[in-house]
Formats: structure tokens, C-alpha cells, sequence
């Protein structure tokens, strides 16, 4: 058994951290690099590389990080020589970010298909294990981009935390604990196909995001984004184009929704994907099993009291 954290402050111990570097410094950004360069042992975010250098350096600054610990970078070799002398390098290049020899992971956090699949493939091609916060590109050519990391011996993986990462986690054990999951789904608030930048645009302003990145929350294509990567990596199905996506009154609780789905979708092949709209807890994310073995259907069985 690995224990990640025992395993990173072992090698906080040791002075051998994990050294990782980020595409991207948006909202989603700055929060995975203040969780990285304050609460985890063992790990340093080394460099970030963004289109804007300034909104990079904002990302470490609001991570607790100095501006005089910050330096700009423009070959490899600086970057190289800024990480072996402890300091935090940005710059508007990510390839260099996949070729620093001292770099052992990249995290893809820019919701851009074609510049994020560029930089992917340039991490592959100089064996980083790459992490993606990027829905957009896991859902389009993740498969392809797997088949490569697997090729160069790398790990291609979505980021925990997300909602695909939660839902593998969960379909994980309810598979360990001898339930055949027959749909993972997602829990949304909200969903109006015809919310834009426009409408979205003072819930943007209010928590400091990108009003297009807020529109794909609201309008069904992040969910949908997240839902095909939970699919390729389950190997389960899309019942039907744009899911069933049932919505329920504010708070039906979880059990309630094998009764929202039809039960042929559910038991027929491999199972399949999709979300709800309305249930508690939320937002969040389920999965839906069965189980014939009369014994572990006793033992799983809820004991009433009193």
C-alpha cells in the first residue's frame, strides 16, 4: 500500500522533492499552486509559465512566495539553472517547462484544446508525467494522449480533486467493495443551455474568473467534457447525446436516483455516464451500483435502529 502522505514527508525528509511545473495561472491555477507551496510536503511547484508574466508571478505571490524568490526565464538553461539555486521561475514559454531536465511533472491548467495538447505531447516527448486540470483536453484526445504516455513510460492522469477524479476514486471502491457500478454521474446546480459570456458575466467578476470558462459550467459542456473523460476511463457509455441529465426538486437525496435513470440504460453493457440537476449533496458526485451475491447484499444492507 502507498500512503501519499507518508510518502511525500518521506521525501520532504530526504530534501528530494517532487519538482512540478504549471501551464496556466487562472483562478483553478493559483489555487492548485497555493495548496502545492503551502500544504504539501515533499512537493515544489519549481516554475509556471503563462501567457501573461505578471499573472504569473501573482500566482506565487498569493502562494506566500517573495518577489525577490521569483525570476524570469527565457531558455531552458535558465530555467535549469533558476530551479538548482531554489528559485521560483516563470516565463511565457511552456515547452521549456517540458524540457528542464530537473522538472519531474507538469500540471496542464489552461482549458485550451489545441494549446494544451501541444504542450501535453512536448511533456510526453521529454518523459514528464503530466497532470491535467483540463477537462476540454482529457475528453477530446485523451486516449490518444494516454497511448503515447504510455509508450514513453510517463503517467497521463486528470487531477484529484476534479469532478473525474472524484468519480474514479469513488467507482475504485465501490468496485473494491464488490458492487458493479453501473453509472457514474455528476451533481450540478445549475444547467440553462442558453447561458453566455453576457449572463455570466457578474458571477465571473464576483469570483474572479474568466466569463466563457463560467459560461461552460452553466451551459452543459464542462459537464459533458467531464463525463467523457469518466467514460473513456471506465470504458462505460453515453446512454444518449447529451445524457439523460434529469433535474429534481432542490435537495432529493441520492437515493432517490435510481428511479430517475431507465433501468435497461443501466444494466445493459457497460454502464453508462450522466448527471443530475437539483440532488443533495451537491454539487458533488455518485455512483450507482448493483449487487446479487445474497451475503454482501446482507452485510451492505442498512441496519435499522431504535
Amino acid at each position: 500500500m502507498i500512503l501519499i502522505d507518508k510518502a511525500l514527508e518521506k521525501r520532504a525528509a530526504e530534501n528530494n522533492p517532487i519538482r512540478v511545473a504549471m501551464v496556466g495561472a487562472g483562478f483553478m491555477a493559483r489555487g492548485i499552486a497555493l495548496q502545492i507551496c503551502q500544504y504539501v510536503p515533499g512537493m515544489e511547484l519549481v516554475a509556471i509559465s503563462n501567457r501573461t508574466l505578471e499573472t504569473a508571478k501573482r500566482a506565487y505571490r498569493e502562494s506566500g512566495i517573495e518577489d525577490s524568490a521569483i525570476t524570469v526565464v527565457e531558455t531552458t538553461a535558465q530555467l535549469e539553472e533558476a530551479i538548482s539555486r531554489k528559485k521560483y521561475a516563470v516565463t511565457d514559454n511552456p515547452f521549456l517547462l517540458c524540457e528542464a531536465g530537473n522538472i519531474d511533472a507538469v500540471i496542464e491548467v489552461t482549458g485550451a484544446v489545441e494549446y494544451g495538447a501541444r504542450v501535453v505531447m512536448h511533456a510526453i516527448k521529454n518523459r514528464k508525467h503530466v497532470i491535467l486540470m483540463n477537462a476540454e483536453v482529457d475528453g477530446t484526445i485523451g486516449s490518444i494522449l494516454k497511448y503515447y504516455a504510455d509508450k514513453a513510460g510517463v503517467t497521463y492522469t486528470v487531477a484529484d480533486g476534479d469532478q473525474p477524479g472524484v468519480i474514479m476514486n469513488l467507482y475504485r471502491f465501490v468496485k473494491g467493495i464488490g458492487v458493479k457500478p453501473v453509472l457514474c454521474g455528476n451533481i450540478k446546480g445549475l444547467h440553462d443551455p442558453y447561458r453566455n459570456p453576457t449572463t455570466q458575466k457578474g458571477f465571473a467578476e464576483k469570483w474572479g474568473q474568466n466569463p466563457s470558462m463560467v459560461t461552460s459550467f452553466a451551459d452543459g459542456t464542462k459537464i459533458s467534457y467531464e463525463q467523457g473523460c469518466v467514460a473513456n476511463a471506465t470504458g462505460m457509455r453515453v446512454a444518449k447525446r447529451g445524457m439523460f441529465g434529469p433535474t429534481v426538486p432542490g435537495g432529493t437525496p441520492l437515493t432517490e436516483m435510481v428511479n430517475q435513470y431507465p433501468l435497461e440504460a443501466l444494466l445493459d453493457g457497460p454502464g453508462i455516464v450522466d448527471y443530475v440537476v437539483g440532488a443533495a449533496p451537491g454539487p458533488g458526485v455518485f455512483v450507482l451500483g448493483t449487487l446479487e451475491h445474497p451475503t454482501m447484499r446482507h452485510y451492505l444492507n442498512p441496519i435499522q435502529t431504535g
